[in-house]
C-alpha cells in the first residue's frame, strides 16, 4: 500500500531540509515524496535537488498560493494515500508514517486517519510550546476538528469529493476537512499519537486580523456545505479548544 507524501514549499531553504529527512528516515517503505515549489528565490531547490534517493517527483514553477501547490502536489500524486507535509514540519519521529498506514492496512475500507500535533519553537525543534490534542471524533460545530497536518486520506476521497478551494485564502484546510468529515461523512480513525512537528508561526494565526478573517472563512465554508451553524457562538466555541491546549502536557 503506497503513501504519497506532499510537501509544499517557497523560500524555504532554513527549514526544507528537516523536512526532507524526516522523510528519507521514515522505517515505512512504500513512499512516493513529491515536492511542489513556488519558484523560490533562495536555495530552496538546490536542497531539493541534493535527495534524489529521497523526493520522487519535484516541481517548481509559479502558483497562487499554498493550497494551489498542494492540489498540484495531490494531482501528481499515485498513492492509495495522500499526506501533507509541509517545508516548515516534520515528522515526529521515524515511524510516524509506519503507524498511519498500519491502521489503513488493518481497516482497508478507511476514507482516513487522524492523530495529534506538537507545535514547537522556530529555532528549535525539540522544544514543545503547544500540544494539539485532538481527541475522538465529535461533531465541527462544538469547536472540534482534526489538525491538518495530521490528517491522511485516501487519494480516492479527493478524487470524489474535490480538491482545495482556492477561495479560501485563510482556511481551506478548515473546509476542505470540514465537506469531507461533515458534509459528506467520510469514515475516520484517530490515530492517538503525536505525529508531526510543526513550527509555530503559521499565516492564519500570526495577527489578530489573520485569526478574525479565518473565523470568518470558517463561517464560509459552513454556508458554502450547506451546513448549519451558530454563527455568532461558533468562533467562540473554535477558539477555547486551542486556549486549553497552552495547558495540557
Amino acid at each position: 500500500m503506497k503513501v504519497s507524501v506532499i510537501t509544499v514549499c517557497y523560500n524555504s531553504e532554513k527549514t526544507v531540509e528537516s523536512t526532507i529527512r524526516s522523510v528519507e528516515n521514515q522505517t515505512y517503505s512504500d513512499i512516493e515524496y513529491i515536492v511542489v515549489d513556488g519558484k523560490s528565490k533562495d536555495g530552496t531547490l538546490a536542497i531539493v535537488k541534493k535527495y534524489p534517493h529521497v523526493v520522487t517527483k519535484w516541481v517548481s514553477e509559479p502558483d497562487n498560493g499554498l493550497y494551489d501547490a498542494m492540489n498540484k502536489g495531490i494531482e501528481m500524486a499515485t498513492g492509495d494515500v495522500v499526506a501533507l507535509i509541509n517545508s516548515d514540519d516534520l515528522f515526529s519521529d521515524d515511524y510516524a508514517l509506519e503507524k498511519v498506514m498500519n491502521v489503513f492496512r488493518k481497516n482497508p475500507e478507511l476514507d482516513s486517519v487522524y492523530a495529534d500535533l506538537y507545535y514547537v519553537a522556530q529555532d528549535d525543534i525539540d522544544n514543545i510550546v503547544r500540544r494539539w490534542k485532538t481527541g475522538k471524533r465529535k461533531s465541527f460545530r462544538s469547536g472540534w476538528h482534526p489538525a491538518h497536518p495530521t490528517f491522511y486520506l485516501k487519494r480516492e476521497v479527493y478524487e470524489k469529493y474535490g480538491l482545495f478551494n482556492l477561495d479560501f485564502k485563510l482556511a481551506a484546510d478548515f473546509e476542505i476537512m470540514l465537506r469531507f468529515l461533515e458534509k459528506y461523512a467520510i469514515s475516520t480513525h484517530y490515530l492517538e499519537e503525536y505525529l508531526v512537528k510543526m513550527r509555530l508561526g503559521g499565516a492564519t494565526n500570526n495577527s489578530i486580523k489573520n485569526i478574525i478573517d479565518g473565523n470568518m472563512e470558517c463561517l464560509k465554508a459552513y454556508k458554502i456545505n450547506d451546513l448549519k451553524v451558530n454563527r455568532v457562538l461558533y468562533p467562540f466555541f473554535r477558539t477555547v479548544p486551542k486556549l486549553l491546549q497552552f495547558t495540557r502536557t
